[in-house]
């Protein structure tokens, strides 16, 4: 029996590593159709619990996050009562769309990223610091100010330059790599 045993431990290295490396993907496709974002964490929880239950359906070799992404679908029109009361609700031919849209940017979003985090590393601490501090969930301008040890003039300042540069940045990386985009 230790051929079994081995086998499930290697299937369980395989899940934690594919999870691990994609779950931000999966987040990113269930936000897009999931307009409140704490809502979006627990249905990314649930689809990694159904991830795991049937990770002995996934074929090897084959898009992971396309799998993934299509338990996350099922999961969120599963739970699409818990919305009803939202201010925003998508009917499904709505939903069908941005899922596939989201489906089909999904390699240009993934370069994109790319290419902020290696133009954020080139920033200066400090301005690589008041950008994070900004986005942090949670956080905003007079935060990211306050921290900084900036105004919130120079804040606003300094967020609409490094704006810029980080736009800039990403679409010169774009199309580096081949790759005409619009906004970054």
């Amino acid at each position: 029996m230790p051929s079994s045993s081995s086998n499930e431990a290697d299937s369980r290295k395989r899940l934690i590593a594919l999870m691990t490396r994609h779950q931000r993907q999966i987040f990113a496709y269930i936000y897009t159709l999931v307009p409140d974002r704490h809502d979006a964490e627990d249905l990314l929880q649930e689809t990694s619990v159904v991830i795991c239950e049937k990770f002995d359906e996934f074929t090897a070799g084959t898009d992971f996050v396309a799998w993934a992404c299509q338990i996350a679908w099922w999961r969120i029109r599963y739970s699409r009562q818990k919305f009803a009361r939202a201010k925003v609700i998508f009917d499904d031919e709505v939903l069908a769309a941005v899922a596939q849209t989201a489906v089909e940017l999904r390699p240009e979003l993934d370069e994109r990223h790319e290419a902020l985090a290696g133009c954020l590393r080139k920033l200066p601490a400090r301005d690589r610091d008041l950008l994070l501090t900004r986005y942090e969930p949670g956080s905003g301008v007079a935060e990211a100010a306050q921290r900084s040890g900036r105004s919130m003039e120079a804040a606003y300042k300094a967020l609409n330059r490094l704006r810029k540069v980080l736009h800039d940045c990403v679409t010169h990386e774009l199309g580096q790599r081949g790759h005409h985009g619009g906004s970054a």
